[in-house]
């Protein structure tokens, strides 16, 4: 799915825009067990309630392509014939009113979430009546040719708000106020089926994870029983590795800032496209890449074993998720430097004596613990070949 379509679907999460007449789900506790389960009728909520659960919901559908929004591919024979397929199938075919499929997706989540704290498990089931679109691309909405029938799934934590002072203006009284439980942001959810294209594709789903950090592998592999792609945050360490690797020695400060900068730059082209696909790079991208920035022939030679090894040998990994586009970064054990990438030519390494440094560049506007202080110029003679020192 590109962004512009997760947009669309995520604008129908709103209580008079979508057709969910139910949410469905459980609540689970901290033994890992079902405390209770819930069918409730959106109609017969109050406003501010159906919106708050919808706003749960639509966190599904959150974050960044490849990043906290991952496209999960079902094999053919997956499709055809396999039962984690059809419980998807069944789930939406009947609106999520099939008890036994529910048990089925229930018992797999609770199985392979990693916690021991309470959760719920809260679906709702869609159908939108696509609108065609114009020469202009402006929607028609009494002109359809698709109903996409969907369903979304968010797993939200449940957590004990703190107890705290209450003011209470029926007898201006202030009171201790108790602590109570409260359903916190989902922490992983999907959308089943995809919206590719505009039009239904049974052939994906989407899986959603709050933080790059914590991918919930497991828990994709138990719904989708198919292998789950690398996550953004595993795709910069080895990117970083398989950098390190091929430079070896070639590895300098302005290797690795040429690298930065043109990794930006193929970012930035692709925005200005227009494209509304993801930015997506293989193997060919990356060796040509390097090439750019300054690698010898030699360690190129082994850069395709390298990166098959790291990677695997057809697979694709995207730019947002191996640099931090914001932000430049030179660390030492003992210090750490952050720079805006637009800046990162006012640092630079030498070796002076046979000691490395860090060299920055600070032309005016130098504070120390918020002090702004002056530079004093040592005599050569006595700075014996060594940077100046601050005063």
């Amino acid at each position: 799915m590109t962004e512009k379509e997760i947009s669309e679907i995520k604008r129908r999460i709103n209580h008079d825009k979508n057709n969910i007449m139910k949410l469905k789900g459980c609540y689970v506790g901290g033994n890992k067990t079902i405390a209770t389960e819930f069918s409730q009728t959106v109609g017969l909520l109050p406003l501010e309630e159906s919106e708050n659960l919808f706003k749960l919901l639509k966190k599904t559908l959150s974050g960044r392509m490849g990043k906290n929004l991952v496209d999960i591919a079902f094999s053919t024979e997956q499709v055809s014939s396999s039962d984690e397929h059809r419980l998807f199938m069944r789930l939406r075919d009947s609106e999520l009113e099939d008890e036994e499929a529910l048990h089925e997706l229930y018992d797999k989540i609770i199985s392979s979430f990693p916690t021991d704290e309470c959760y719920l498990i809260i679906l709702g089931c869609d159908k939108y009546d696509v609108p065609n679109r114009s020469k202009n691309d402006e929607e028609m909405p009494d002109d359809s040719d698709e109903v996409f029938r969907y369903v979304l799934c968010s797993v939200c934590p449940v957590k004990p708000t703190k107890t705290g002072i209450g003011f209470f203006a029926s007898d201006a009284s202030f009171r201790n106020v108790g602590a109570d439980m409260a359903i916190a942001a989902p922490e992983i959810g999907f959308m089943f089926p995809s919206f590719d294209d505009r039009a239904t594709n049974i052939y994906n789903a989407l899986f959603y994870t709050k933080s790059a950090a914590n991918d919930y592998k497991d828990v994709a592999e138990a719904l989708f029983c198919t292998e789950y792609p690398m996550p953004a945050e595993e795709q910069k360490e080895n990117f970083r590795t398989l950098i390190a690797e091929t430079a070896d020695k070639e590895c300098s400060y302005a290797f690795v800032q040429s690298v930065h900068e043109h990794i930006s730059e193929m970012i930035d082209e692709h925005k200005n496209s227009g494209q509304e696909e993801p930015l997506i790079i293989g193997k060919t991208d990356v060796r040509r890449m390097l090439e750019d920035c300054g690698a010898s022939e030699e360690n190129i030679s082994s850069f395709d074993e390298r990166y098959d090894s790291t990677f695997g040998k057809t697979t694709e990994i995207s730019p947002l998720n191996i640099i931090d586009r914001k932000r430049f970064e030179v660390k030492t054990p003992d210090v750490t430097i952050h720079v805006s990438p637009e800046k990162s030519h006012l640092l630079e390494t030498r070796i002076i004596d046979g000691k490395k440094y860090v060299m920055i560049r600070a032309d005016e506007g130098v504070e120390v613990n918020g002090v702004g202080i002056s530079f004093q110029t040592s005599e050569p003679a006595e700075n014996n070949g060594h940077p100046s020192t601050t005063g």
